[in-house]
């Protein structure tokens, strides 16, 4: 009775302690969710987890993904960092299963003629045949708790494993398709410089001919000829500029930059209205957040396990075989041996090494809990500067293309002006680097606007909601199953 009260107050002092996250309150709405290219209704479609990237149109986008998939060694090592967790998890549950271990021994033996306790006294051989064959059965009791909290937290550094490969997924996804929308808006940037390269050379030649008939000056000629040079400068910079993205794409779907090419595609991609939902779903579709919530509930279980290294361990040990001398008559009844018994351990000191341990495993505890919580308002900051450059480059790209149709106005007037002689060479030249800037500003912007709904899709989670075993409100269990 006194050993079975003595084992239920121990039981009761080694409870698990629980996961508890870092208070991280939500907002009940997103502050910068506002225009035409956001919808914040819940209602409102959500995201698809693969595909989303289709909203924009672009069939070499779609292909690209597919590749990124299939080749992608960003993804590939993603990948082969969750199947080294899984395995570790698969390790841990081992513990829980009783260990059986076999051994065969035969050797030739010749002992001491002054050996101590020599077998059958000075009249026993010197030489003999030793013969083991044996099974040897270990088991641990988990009375505490220690086996099924270090399970625990192995499956939740698995799943944490699980969702940090679909945030890498979700990252490499991400990347292309604003390395893309990039490309793209360089495209459209060549297409103008080359049109304006054009439209210069002829204004050149046109006054190139005025110049040598007496008609215009010399100086207009420098003008014209100045900015022709311009206009070549900066296409080559743009045909650079998409040069280097081309490449860098090439890395990222696993493909030799050396023989890796994009087909130019000058036109406006497609603009997609992204849904928000509430913020208090963010906790849900990020993958990072959950990868970060099973690394506190892992911490928790370690902690748990530094707990219950205070408490003895119980096994139940077991051997037997067949041993004998003489080869010829091993399996016989008589040659049987075998032992049965549990084994008691407990730890009496050890110089505070236990408590150093369940120090650290707190600290640690601490430590991955922050992260949670720096995770967590990361996400919301991510998602409210997406938001807001959404908005902002939407307002100044309407803005911009009112100053691309004041600036076609201004080069009309001075082109007339121009012909009549009422003006120099130098207004025309003035609106015609107006409007071509103008214009670079405008697909620029477009640019970078659908980029922002690229990021925001990504800050949102890309459609990916956690499963219920790895929502913040899922109870922990030792015998939790593989997600």
């Amino acid at each position: 009775m006194i050993a079975a009260a003595t084992a239920a107050l121990l039981a009761g002092c080694a409870q698990p302690p629980k996961t508890q996250l870092p208070d991280v309150p939500a907002a009940p709405a997103f502050k910068e969710a506002r225009g035409p290219w956001v919808e914040a209704a819940t209602s409102a479609t959500p995201i698809a987890q693969d595909g989303w990237w289709k909203a924009y149109g672009d069939p070499t986008l779609d292909t690209l993904q597919q590749r990124l998939i299939d080749n992608s060694p960003d993804l590939a090592s993603a990948l082969a960092r969750y199947q080294q967790a899984r395995a570790a998890t698969d390790s841990l549950r081992a513990a829980q299963s009783p260990t059986l271990n076999s051994s065969v021994n035969v050797q030739r033996d010749r002992q001491s003629e002054l050996r101590p306790l020599r077998v059958l006294g000075p009249t026993s051989p010197d030489w003999y045949t030793s013969a083991t064959a044996g099974l040897d059965l270990s088991y641990e009791i988990d009375l505490w708790g220690r086996i099924g909290r270090q399970v625990a937290a192995g499956v939740a550094s698995e799943r944490a494993a699980a969702a940090d490969l679909v945030a890498a997924r979700l990252a490499l996804q991400a990347q292309l398709a604003d390395s893309m929308l990039a490309l793209r808006g360089l495209d459209r940037d060549a297409e103008l410089l080359a049109d304006a390269e054009e439209a210069y050379k002829h204004a050149f030649d046109l006054i190139s001919r005025r110049h040598q008939a007496g008609i215009a000056s010399g100086l207009d000629q420098a003008r014209a000829e100045g900015q022709l040079e311009s206009a070549r400068s900066q296409r080559r910079q743009s045909q650079a500029q998409r040069a280097v993205l081309e490449h860098a794409i090439a890395a990222l779907v696993g493909a030799n930059a050396s023989t890796f090419s994009i087909a130019p595609m000058p036109v406006e991609l497609a603009m997609p209205i992204v849904p928000t939902g509430l913020p208090s779903t963010l906790l849900e579709r990020r993958p990072d957040i959950a990868a970060a919530r099973q690394r506190v509930v892992s911490a928790t279980a370690t902690l748990g396990v530094a707990k219950t290294a205070f408490f003895p361990s119980v096994v139940l040990g077991g051997q037997g075989g067949f041993q004998s001398s003489d080869l010829g008559r091993f399996i016989e009844a008589p040659n049987l041996f075998w032992a049965l018994g549990p084994t008691l351990a407990f730890n009496l000191f050890d110089g505070g090494r236990r408590k150093a341990e369940e120090a650290r495993a707190q600290a640690a505890l601490d430590e991955v809990a922050q992260r949670y919580r720096g995770t967590v308002l990361s996400a919301f900051q991510q998602v409210e500067d997406q938001l807001v450059l959404l908005d902002r480059y939407g307002e100044a790209l309407v803005a911009e293309n009112r100053s691309v149709d004041a600036a076609d106005r201004s080069l009309a007037l001075a082109t007339n002006r121009y012909r009549a002689g009422a003006a120099a060479y130098l207004e025309v030249v003035t609106s015609q680097t107006a409007g071509l800037q103008a214009r670079r500003s405008a697909i620029d912007l477009a640019t970078r606007q659908r980029r922002a709904t690229v990021a925001l899709v990504k800050a949102l989670g890309g459609g990916w909601e956690a499963p219920g075993e790895m929502r913040a409100d899922a109870p922990s269990s030792p015998d939790a199953k593989r997600p």
